[in-house]
């Protein structure tokens, strides 16, 4: 065969994204991650399954400690229903044609959503996102405002960035940045938390700050 006539193979590597609009070959991807275990932060978009990039042990060591601090202050006092991440929706019929998973979620007792077991219709009170690389938290943002996200808290890993994101006139606008060069304190109306970030010894830290106790703890 000469090398004009040799099979062209497409590389396995170097995209930004895959769209397979096969629909068998998607069942099997979704199947295998489902059995994997690896499916928990997988999402749908209006009826696009949505895979994000897997958490590193980074990621997760700050999910976990925001969960541990709002657990302990809101959760176990019963003021509030803190998850590491649940399914939100914006229906209760085929929820799952829409949904996104945000990494940490509060729910106040007074919360205007409504907990179905396997998802949230209508959006937590308070939420964080931990930026991952090639994610697409920023794409969220209508949808969030939609559901009644009333605060957004973004972790950029990228910039060691902190923003707070609060709902005013039905968006999600931003009301302040944390970064080690300029550590501002943002302060949530929703939850008696503070938040900002600092230098730290692998890597920058964010110094979560109780608002009633003055306690503060590094993320």
């Amino acid at each position: 065969m000469s090398a004009s006539s040799a099979p062209f193979t497409i590389p396995a590597s170097g995209y930004s994204a895959a769209l397979v609009l096969d629909d068998k070959v998607s069942e099997e991807i979704i199947r295998q991650r489902q059995e994997r275990g690896i499916d928990q932060h997988d999402e749908v978009w209006e009826g696009v399954y949505v895979m994000p990039p897997l958490a590193d042990d980074e990621h997760q060591a700050i999910v976990s400690g925001f969960d541990s601090v709002f657990g302990f202050l809101l959760g176990l006092p019963g003021v509030a229903r803190v998850r590491p991440g649940v399914n939100v929706s914006d229906r209760e019929l085929d929820w799952s044609f829409n949904f996104r998973a945000p990494d940490v979620v509060v729910f106040l007792n007074d919360t205007a959503a409504t907990c179905h077991g396997s998802f949230w219709e209508g959006g937590p009170d308070f939420a964080v996102e931990v930026v991952s690389r090639k994610d697409r938290t920023r794409e969220k943002l209508d949808f969030y405002a939609k559901v009644g996200v009333r605060e957004l808290l973004i972790v950029d890993r990228d910039t060691w960035q902190l923003e707070l994101l609060r709902l005013t006139d039905d968006k999600l606008n931003s009301v302040g940045k944390s970064t080690v060069e300029h550590s501002d304190l943002l302060a949530s109306e929703v939850i008696p938390f503070t938040f900002k970030m600092e230098s730290g010894e692998e890597r920058p830290v964010i110094v979560v700050g109780h608002s009633e106790s003055e306690q503060s703890w590094r993320v």
